[in-house]
């Protein structure tokens, strides 16, 4: 990170959290700088790297992908190649290394409980590298509050 972050590009952060299609205009109002003001900061934002991209929530079961599961993996080979096996399989959302006795944890989402139990059961126990895999389906989820979108969270 090339620049120190003040509060003023703290809210940018917060607002970006919230709403990242917000205009250069909205942007500036709602943070209640000069609209170059919050284009030069929005961009050094950018080039330093601490924003990485904008994204789309998205729902899962809008898409059709009405059943989740997270899945805790135990490999007995190399993390980082079967890490990379797993992420290219479909219906595989992330893929996350873990410190302790858990090796990777993944969260996988499918249309079905079929399509879900083949994924789970047939492709990613039958991974090379895989040892063995635990999995516990997702009954209800609620949204947390990300830290880009809270300010008070941040310490001078």
């Amino acid at each position: 990170m090339k620049s120190r972050i003040d509060e003023i590009d703290r809210r940018i952060i917060a607002e970006l959290g919230k709403d990242a299609r917000l205009s250069i205009r909205g942007l500036a109002e709602k943070v209640h700088i000069s609209r170059t003001s919050a284009h030069a900061r929005l961009q050094r934002l950018i080039d330093d790297g601490v924003i990485t991209g904008f994204a789309a929530t998205v729902n899962r079961e809008a898409l059709g992908l009405t059943i989740t599961a997270i899945v805790i993996v135990k490999v007995d080979t190399d993390w980082t190649t079967v890490s990379e096996s797993l992420a290219t399989l479909p219906f595989v959302e992330k893929v996350q290394a873990l410190a302790g006795d858990i090796d990777i944890l993944l969260t996988v989402s499918a249309p079905d409980h079929e399509t879900l139990s083949e994924t789970i059961l047939r492709r990613i126990r039958s991974m090379p590298g895989v040892a063995s895999t635990r999995s516990y389906v997702i009954l209800e989820e609620r949204p947390g509050t990300a830290p880009e979108q809270v300010l008070d969270i941040w310490h001078k």
